[in-house]
């Protein structure tokens, strides 16, 4: 039997794209670390986490997968969301193949359903993924699989734990098998197409989003405005939080300081991890009244 080279440009190689499609909150961004192999996409239990299409890359011998972490898909209700609904039907129209993520603990709703109507109109092949299967028993996972079958939309069905890792390996192979042949789109080693600034950024958000609750979650973007090589192993950040009121401002920075010093500390350790350096974060609070519906802003922000 040939073996297929490990060169990227052979014909044998295969490559394409993946939009992760799903309602808010199943655990898309989990799911694709765990396909990725490395952290692409920030988590919190709070839904509307993934505001931009994050692609994340895994790559095998002879394939690789460029994996779009779509915004969770939702009615437009401003320039924000309508602008995230506008990436998400871009990026299924140029995507080879869709994987649908469900909650097998909360089973499907209104929600799932609205979305699987939109993918039925997509000429590409569709996978669905029961995610969260270690929060429930075998009869509830059952019935969230027969459930999904009944939509009638996807090729195969794959009960999968992205916290785990169970059933990511059978969901991979699923999906490389729909990838067309082609080059490679990014260097082996590469596992995501964001800029450095706005991986800093989501790792600062992801802190602010595990300590706010309520509408100060959804009213939060993190800008990084500098990034400085201070000196050897230290990294000089200044970043922003962004808020829309001086009552969520207040919020943030909490009472003698403490809620901004404990986000600082926890986002620039995570920082840390991800630049491999040590790193003096200074980071503030600042209002900027409806920023979500400040076009220049969301430009200069990435969120397309």
């Amino acid at each position: 039997m040939d073996q297929v080279s490990n060169d990227p440009t052979h014909p044998g190689t295969r490559s394409g794209f993946v939009a992760l499609a799903g309602r808010p909150n199943v655990g898309k961004s989990t799911l694709a670390n765990a396909i990725v192999g490395a952290k692409v996409a920030i988590t919190s239990d709070k839904p509307q986490t993934t505001r931009r299409a994050i692609r994340g890359v895994a790559t095998g011998p002879d394939w690789q997968l460029v994996l779009v972490d779509l915004p969770g898909v939702q009615r437009p209700r401003d320039v924000l969301t309508e602008r995230m609904q506008r990436r998400v039907q871009h990026e299924l129209a140029d995507a080879d193949a869709c994987l649908m993520v469900l909650n097998a603990e909360q089973g499907l709703g209104p929600g799932d359903r609205f979305i699987a109507s939109l993918l039925k109109g997509t000429p590409v092949p569709v996978i669905v993924a029961v995610n969260k299967v270690d929060r429930t028993d075998r009869a509830r996972t059952a019935a969230v699989l027969h459930a999904a079958a009944e939509l009638d939309l996807a090729q195969e069905i794959v009960p999968v734990s992205a916290r785990t890792g169970a059933g990511v390996p059978t969901l991979l192979k699923q999906l490389v098998e729909l990838l067309p042949e082609g080059p490679f789109y990014y260097a082996r080693d590469q596992r995501s197409d964001q800029t450095e600034a706005a991986v800093l950024a989501e790792l600062v958000r992801e802190q602010v989003l595990a300590r706010t609750r309520e509408e100060v979650p959804h009213a939060v973007e993190v800008e990084i405005e500098s990034i400085e090589q201070a000196r050897e192993g230290l990294v000089g950040i200044d970043a922003v939080i962004l808020v829309e009121t001086e009552s969520q401002k207040g919020i943030l920075i909490g009472s003698g300081g403490r809620m901004v010093k404990a986000i600082g500390v926890a986002a620039r350790r995570a920082i840390e991890r991800e630049l491999g350096s040590h790193v003096h974060l200074r980071l503030s609070v600042r209002v900027r009244r409806h920023w979500r519906a400040d076009e220049r802003l969301l430009d200069r922000l990435g969120i397309e």
